[in-house]
């Protein structure tokens, strides 16, 4: 039997009308002799894996298969197969001439289910529906709607930099309407952010309860991490916000916020909250206090407060990955005029010094990350992307890697990725492992991740929901526009 992958795109013209043959009903996609790695059972040698209607049907040792005539195979020899990647956060209503390509770029590195976190719902609603509308083209899209911001609010759309990703509320009773909305329009989770009060903070956490949603967010600047952890939110974005409530002088930072606040209402929400992280953050980071940062991260743990940790966004200022030429190698998978817009931006950032500030907040951001991890607080891998210049999918493998820089393992880092967020929408028995029954999202390998993490960069071959794509098909897919 030739052992070969069914593999043909059609040509197409549209964007997405592309996609692999359809497996024959009558037989099975196999992928033999290779090796499974994921967060749970390691790595187990010479498996076999079947597949069927866009499900693992069977994992057994590769001795005990036999094959039909009517079955796809796949060698999977000296190989290595992974459960499919989540970036769990992205923005596509961040630049939105960007959006149509990012299915194509996501798939394209692997990366089979993303969470959005914040973008206007006409956009974010019209990916997920696509999405979902097209499984074996797409990655799964997760939702969270806009920002729900206080006022003024911060991304109002008053810049390219400060694009309309949020709402601006009034009042509490604004709040929980908004929540109301969301959640008839279908949103998977909601995004709390900086500008809130207390009182529309916590209105919004008591109605997400009664609605079963998820809620993720920054601490607002009017409030302190355990309060907000003690309300039930569930997980935050770039541990935003945390070294004001680690610091020594914590209490007095917050009141001097509220101040600020107040005196700054009548001034645009992002000129008010960067005059709020300046006047804070270096200094906060520069005062901690270890007693406690223990109690912070206590907290978090036992309120099951997930973190998000973004390092890659967190650690760029200071290395700057978007100068590296095989990084902006990935910038010829974009739309020109995006190309354009990002080698320009990352010019002008080439020609400002890193300031200590920055190189001290680094330090302690990789530092309280790894100490959120080993204090029991569940992280996940997401990476903002397309802000700072960080490419859709390949922006995630820099992730992992940032993961084991901080001291997680390989296998650790890959739970991040994989069953974590999986675990998140309550989708474990779905996502996240090679095991029978789950959807067939996953990546065939040519080097061993658990080796080095950097190693799920070395794509052979991408199953999403059965459909095959593989390395030819890959580069077909980040180069089609």
């Amino acid at each position: 039997m030739k052992r070969q992958i069914l593999l043909l795109f059609l040509s197409c013209t549209i964007l997405y009308t592309c996609a692999p043959e359809k497996i024959a009903d009558a037989g099975a996609l196999v992928i033999e002799n290779v090796s499974i790695i994921d967060p749970v059972n390691g790595q187990k040698d010479k498996q076999t894996v079947i597949i069927s209607n866009g499900k693992i049907q069977q994992v057994l040792p590769s001795a005990d298969y036999a094959s039909t005539e009517a079955d796809t195979l796949i060698d999977g020899s000296g190989k290595f197969l992974i459960p499919g990647l989540w970036d769990a956060h992205v923005h596509f209503a961040y630049i939105e001439e960007l959006a149509p390509k990012m299915f194509n770029l996501f798939l394209g590195y692997g990366i089979t289910s993303v969470r959005d976190t914040g973008g206007k719902i006409k956009v974010t609603k019209f990916w997920k529906d696509k999405a979902k509308a097209n499984p074996q083209k797409a990655p799964r899209v997760m939702i969270a709607g806009p920002l729900l911001d206080g006022e003024p609010n911060v991304y109002d759309g008053s810049s390219p930099l400060v694009p309309e990703l949020s709402v601006g509320l009034e009042t509490v009773e604004d709040a929980v309407k908004m929540v109301d909305e969301l959640d008839s329009i279908g949103v998977d989770l909601l995004k709390a952010y900086e500008m809130l009060s207390p009182e529309q903070f916590l209105a919004i956490m008591d109605r997400a309860k009664e609605k079963g949603l998820k809620v993720t967010g920054h601490i607002p600047l009017s409030m302190d991490v355990i309060t907000a952890s003690n309300a039930g939110l569930h997980s935050m974005e770039h541990m935003r916000n945390i070294e004001l409530s680690t610091a020594t002088n914590m209490e007095a930072l917050l009141a001097q916020r509220r101040k600020l606040l107040f005196d700054g209402q009548n001034d645009p929400g992002n000129i008010l909250r960067t005059r709020i992280h300046e006047a804070q953050r270096y200094a906060a980071v520069r005062n901690q206090d270890e007693a406690q940062t223990q109690k912070v991260i206590e907290a978090l743990a036992r309120n099951n407060t997930w973190q998000n940790p973004t390092l890659t966004l967190g650690f760029a200022p200071v290395e700057r990955p978007f100068e590296r030429p095989e990084w902006q190698a990935s910038f010829e998978y974009l739309p020109e005029q995006v190309r354009k817009n990002w080698k320009e931006g990352i010019e002008t950032y080439a020609a400002t010094k890193v300031s200590e500030d920055r190189k001290v907040y680094r330090k302690w951001f990789s530092e309280i990350a790894y100490k959120l991890h080993e204090g029991g607080v569940t992280l996940m891998s997401g990476t903002d992307t397309p802000i700072f210049f960080l490419t859709p999918g390949l922006s995630l493998h820099e992730e992992l890697i940032n993961m084991v820089k901080i001291g997680l393992s390989p296998k650790e880092a890959l739970a991040t990725a994989t069953t974590h967020p999986a675990k998140y929408f309550d989708m474990e028995e779905e996502l996240g492992l090679v095991q029978t029954g789950m959807w067939a999202d996953l990546i065939l390998l040519d080097a061993n991740p658990l080796e080095d993490i950097s190693n799920t960069q070395k794509i052979n071959t991408v199953i999403k929901q059965g459909a095959v794509y593989d390395r030819s098909a890959l580069d077909q897919l980040l180069a089609e526009n």
